[in-house]
């Protein structure tokens, strides 16, 4: 008996030290005590055998799955995870790879690291690794192909439908958050920051120094497609062009503790340069924290297209045996008072997805200039370009890995030598709208979602035989409507599958070469910058 109720005391002495719980003990004893019997007696006699912690761990993402989704479990691997992520440097293969249950898909090798050296490419799919294969192992089995420096791992991969067998030494990954800066234009700095770890504000700062040693008088920031990272971080980058003691975010909780003022702490490099920061629908969390203080100081032009909008705030809380929750406990607020979040998980609609606001909804706010900016999640550019957004169908293909697929058959079918002469025409468009039909892409709409619930709800009526013929009509519309959609963001997909096809021939660096001569934004930029009555403008 003294067994039995050992975990809910134990549990009880933890949630009485959080004060958030307030008056609620009982009923988290009650629930707690529900539930370990209930784990007892289920381990104890369920019919056929199962594993406490496949189980336990099964009840932990059920009990997170109707929260955010940033609030998440993390067992010892995932800690260490983060860790390494936030380092900026870790020890493996070099290479971004995509997990799945009968394989792992090299995303992207590094240049240079481990994986490119023994000839690894984009899209090969990793079936071995050692003895272990692929699709036996249970776990993650990228961590396999992590391992201390020089130590060596053989894999098998499938290329092309053929096999291949190569080794590969392992050796320490430096993760530059800055992994490309130049002078472009005779006087504009150009510095791409690509993550927010424990190196960004160094990196990023030399790259500053260099450029204006180098002749930059004016400087371009681009954060598209940073997915965030440390809040300090974004902080003093922000920092590094606007002045000590300067609100760049606040954060509110339920919980008064969390609710606090993140003000600049260091003196700045330059608070006078002009200064362009590009966004688009994949620069969230500390991208956005970024932009959406140097816009709301009047200190940036912001170009590109609403940002992510996560503008929740986690932070990881110690459990036992090394595990952690990362948990949600506030939202990010722009110095004018815009909430930074987009979606709200707590209140859903009938689907269980959650709300977004209705831009007729959409509150004004001031920013220190007196300018208008507007909430609704992300932080709305100044300046918007088609080809930075990120609309429905253009999800659903990168989600679908579609435009992944079609750069690795154009990397084998094409010869490119010099970056100089590609461009990806209407010929090789229509050979891609060709490649999804062949390969049976699909991407059902809203719409579609709302006549098939409607068709579902007719059959319980018993009406359904008298509406199949005009719903089958429908469909074939949508259908119709559907091609067009692509050609409709013809110019948005052209740019994420010239993106992945560059990357394929010249790696990132060669993919930022191509950008700083091509790229619609940075030309928006340049443009914006040598003209200093429409820079002022704006953000006057």
């Amino acid at each position: 008996m003294k067994r039995k109720i050992l975990i809910p005391v134990l549990a009880l002495g933890l949630l009485f030290t959080t004060a958030s719980f307030k008056n609620d003990f009982f009923e988290i004893a009650k629930q707690i005590e529900i539930f370990t019997t209930l784990f007892k007696e289920l381990n104890m006699n369920y019919v056929d055998e199962n594993t406490p912690a496949t189980l336990m761990d099964k009840a932990i993402k059920g009990m997170l799955a109707d929260l955010d989704p940033y609030t998440v479990f993390w067992n010892e691997q995932d800690v260490e995870d983060a860790r390494i992520n936030n380092s900026g440097v870790y020890t493996g293969i070099g290479a971004a790879v995509k997990s799945d249950p009968e394989k792992i898909i090299v995303v992207e090798p590094y240049k240079g690291y481990p994986a490119d050296q023994a000839g690894l490419k984009a899209g090969d799919e990793i079936i071995k690794i050692g003895d272990v294969t692929i699709s036996d192992f249970e776990d993650n089995a990228g961590e396999l192909l992590k391992g201390s420096t020089d130590s060596s791992v053989e894999i098998t991969y499938v290329r092309q439908g053929k096999t291949f067998t190569t080794t590969i030494k392992r050796g320490a990954i430096d993760v530059k958050a800055v992994p490309f800066y130049r002078l472009i234009d005779q006087n504009i700095g150009y510095i791409v920051l690509s993550k927010f770890n424990r190196k960004t504000t160094q990196e990023t700062k030399a790259a500053l120094n260099d450029l204006k040693a180098q002749g930059a008088e004016k400087i371009i920031l681009d954060l598209r497609g940073n997915p965030g990272g440390l809040l300090r971080e974004a902080i003093n980058v922000v920092n590094l062009f606007v002045p000590k003691g300067e609100v760049i975010t606040t954060t509110k909780s339920v919980v008064k503790k969390y609710n606090k003022v993140y003000k600049t702490t260091n003196e700045p490099v330059d608070t006078e340069i002009p200064l362009v920061v590009l966004v688009n629908g994949r620069s969230a969390s500390a991208s956005e924290i970024v932009s959406g203080g140097l816009q709301d100081l009047d200190r940036a032009v912001i170009i590109g297209a609403r940002s992510f909008g996560k503008g929740l705030v986690q932070r990881p809380k110690k459990l036992t045996y090394g595990t952690q929750l990362k948990v949600t406990i506030s939202r990010y607020y722009t110095p004018s008072g815009r909430c930074i979040q987009a979606l709200d998980y707590w209140n859903r609609d009938e689907n269980g997805d959650p709300v977004r606001v209705d831009p007729k909804e959409y509150n004004k706010f001031k920013t220190k200039g007196g300018r208008t900016v507007f909430d609704g999640g992300g932080i709305l550019p100044d300046i918007e370009l088609e080809t930075s957004k990120f609309s429905p169908i253009t999800t659903a293909l990168l989600k679908d890995q579609a435009i992944f697929d079609y750069a690795t058959q154009y990397y084998y079918s094409n010869d490119l030598n010099d970056i100089g002469q590609f461009r990806f025409t209407d010929s090789d468009f229509e050979n891609f709208i060709q490649f999804l039909k062949s390969n049976d892409f699909e991407y059902e709409t809203d719409t579609e979602k709302e006549f098939e619930d409607a068709l579902r709800r007719a059959d319980d009526d018993l009406l359904e035989n008298d509406i199949t013929v005009a719903y089958n009509e429908l469909m074939r519309a949508i259908d119709v409507s559907k091609e067009k959609q692509l050609y409709t963001k013809k110019a948005e997909i052209k740019t994420l599958l010239s993106d992945e096809i560059l990357k394929r021939y010249f790696y990132r660096d060669g993919l930022y070469e191509y950008h700083v001569k091509n790229s619609p934004e940075i030309l928006e930029a340049v443009s914006v910058l040598k003209d200093e009555n429409k820079y002022r403008r704006i953000l006057n």
